[in-house]
């Protein structure tokens, strides 16, 4: 039931569609019911012999009965579609608003595939749920209850079949539900290892085609596409039973009033019931079955739909790892960054610390860089400067001030991170670097790709700076990517610069070209560059050595030589064997 609130919270401004959609069911309902008790009337007045005007009259009710039942079941029908699909609407928006404050941590929670099935097939059938809860879902309980209430009130002692078949159908429901619900619950998980197949092929297709894997990738996805479908097979299996249950209750209905009834007319002469009261009779069996067959539908859907409301839940429920300060410090006044006794795991359970023992100062202006193997915790180090990451134990501070008391937004725009694989959005390369900063003049955009060393390979291009950058900046190789990237970093005018591995694909000319151009032109600007080649940070004023998790030497390149037997042994591999890049 909580997470039904959740979902409720986003409903907001079509409350109003949900109540009148509500209100148009009642009134559809109450004159479908009604009609019957007309149709009855008009008989009796046949078969009394009424003149033509009074059985005239008669039709009449029952054609303005109708036609605003009608009127109200396609009002209520186009209120609930506004309803459900503006539902819809506002959890996806919600959900993509939540995602947005989330820390690293939290969307490590969640697999990018199984999100993108919480934002699709999940809000889906939450949507239709929704439209039948509000509709169906009234409307059969309804008809049930008014169509019993009609028939009993008519003849009792016809209407004693339902207190028979209403348990038969009742039951045989419930069991239905029961056997098909597991089958549908398997659904969801499985749809996200088919929606992360997708993705995963298609982020990698180059890769799949290079080594010749398309075979292997097809039959990886009908696996998991024959696994829903023996999934849906299964429970659809189950469900189709509704059909030869609704029949045998119908069946049952109409040879007990037909039975019952014809033996009291003929017994009877007439007096106790006649033809009309028998049709009415059995036109509210009728509406009776097919409001429990309705609800049993209506069982199975909401049923089914609870999983994918559990699921949109979650990520609504989310609470943000990392969250604002009561009174946040709103400038940072320079680069300077220190940490102190700094300990951090990913998660509680993990077996060991990312980093531990970490005690780093670093002075506003100074370049630093940090070599490592892989799994060093390289990334992680900085991650936990623009507060990606909370630190377990310790502080980080940059200007002196903990980062936890800075405004996050404030914290970030002062901390450009540039990775090494860095995302370049679809539209033009003016858009992307104008990502950096919005109000960015083309001057500045062209000062800033000159110190990343991007600007002669886009002036080569036929629309220069307009020209257009294809989704994941397929038209660009990945040397002119990173420029990019680097170039969209300086145009924030950061406080600190983060180059985590990123000019991994450029050569080494052009490498120290970009470090000569922040040497001249942000002297001020704290650089921490993370590289696998010693050329990359050999003229830092500090470079630290990083395995395991902790810092394991630091000093400049000359001390380095002297003092740490890892950093020579990296130094003599690249520069006595050949760069190993």
């Amino acid at each position: 039931m909580g997470n039904v609130k959740t979902i409720l919270k986003s409903l907001r401004e079509f409350k109003t569609a949900t109540f009148l959609t509500l209100f148009f069911i009642i009134g559809e309902v109450f004159l479908e019911v009604l009609i019957p008790r007309i149709t009855a009337m008009t008989l009796d007045d046949i078969e009394a012999g009424a003149d033509l005007s009074a059985i005239v009259r008669t039709c009449v009710y029952m054609i303005i009965a109708a036609v605003f039942s009608l009127l109200f079941g396609a009002l209520a029908g186009k209120t609930a579609a506004k309803a459900s699909a503006g539902l819809a609407r506002n959890v996806r928006k919600d959900m993509y608003e939540k995602i947005q404050t989330f820390s690293f941590s939290n969307i490590d929670k969640f697999s990018t595939a199984s999100l993108v099935t919480r934002m699709t097939t999940d809000i889906t059938n939450m949507q239709n749920a929704y439209m039948m809860a509000i509709r169906i879902a009234v409307r059969s309980p309804m008809m049930l209850v008014f169509a019993i209430f009609m028939a009993f009130r008519m003849n009792a002692g016809l209407a004693m079949t339902f207190v028979v078949i209403i348990p038969v159908m009742a039951t045989g429901l419930i069991l239905i539900g029961k056997f098909a619900m597991p089958a549908f619950r398997a659904v969801f998980k499985k749809y996200d290892k088919l929606n992360e197949s997708v993705e995963e092929n298609v982020r990698g297709m180059r890769v799949v085609k290079g080594f010749a894997r398309e075979d292997y990738e097809s039959k990886k996805f009908d696996t998991a596409s024959d696994d829903i479908r023996k999934d849906f097979t299964k429970a659809e299996r189950i469900v189709s039973l509704n059909g030869p249950l609704m029949q045998f209750c119908m069946f049952f209905n109409m040879v007990f009033i037909l039975t019952v009834g014809s033996k009291n007319i003929i017994l009877s002469k007439g007096m106790e019931i006649n033809v009309g009261e028998i049709s009415t009779m059995m036109i509210y069996g009728f509406q009776i079955l097919m409001s429990l067959m309705m609800i049993s539908m209506i069982y199975v859907m909401l049923t089914m739909s609870l999983e994918s409301i559990k699921r949109v839940a979650e990520v609504l429920n989310e609470e943000p790892a990392i969250t604002n300060p009561e009174n946040p410090v709103m400038d940072v006044a320079n680069g300077e960054i220190e940490f102190t006794d700094v300990h951090f795991s990913y998660s509680s359970r993990a077996a060991r610390e990312a980093l531990n023992d970490i005690d780093l100062h670093i002075k506003s202006g100074m370049t630093v860089g940090i070599l490592g193997g892989t799994g060093s915790s390289k990334s992680t180090l900085i991650q936990l400067i623009p507060r990606l990451y909370d630190v377990s134990s310790g502080s980080v501070k940059v200007a002196g001030v903990d980062v936890k008391e800075y405004d996050l937004e404030t914290l970030r725009d002062a901390v450009s991170v540039v990775l090494q694989k860095n995302v370049i959005f679809s539209g033009t390369i003016k858009e992307n670097l104008r990502w950096g900063n919005k109000e960015a003049t083309d001057e500045e955009l062209v000062e800033a790709c000159k110190l990343a060393q991007a600007h002669d390979f886009i002036m080569g291009f036929p629309d220069g700076y307009d020209t257009k950058i294809e989704q994941g900046g397929t038209n660009v190789s990945g040397g002119q990517k990173q420029r990019l990237c680097i170039a969209r970093a300086l145009l924030k005018k950061p406080k600190i610069l983060i180059l985590d591995d990123s000019t991994s694909a450029v050569d080494m000319k052009t490498d120290a070209l970009i470090r000569q151009g922040f040497k001249k032109f942000i002297p001020d600007t704290t650089k921490i560059i993370i590289a696998q080649r010693v050329a990359s940070v050999q003229d830092a004023d500090l470079i630290i050595v990083m395995d395991g998790g902790t810092i394991k030497a630091r000093g400049t390149h000359d001390e380095l030589l002297k003092t740490s037997d890892i950093y020579k042994e990296i130094y003599e591999q690249q520069t006595k064997g050949g760069d190993q890049e």
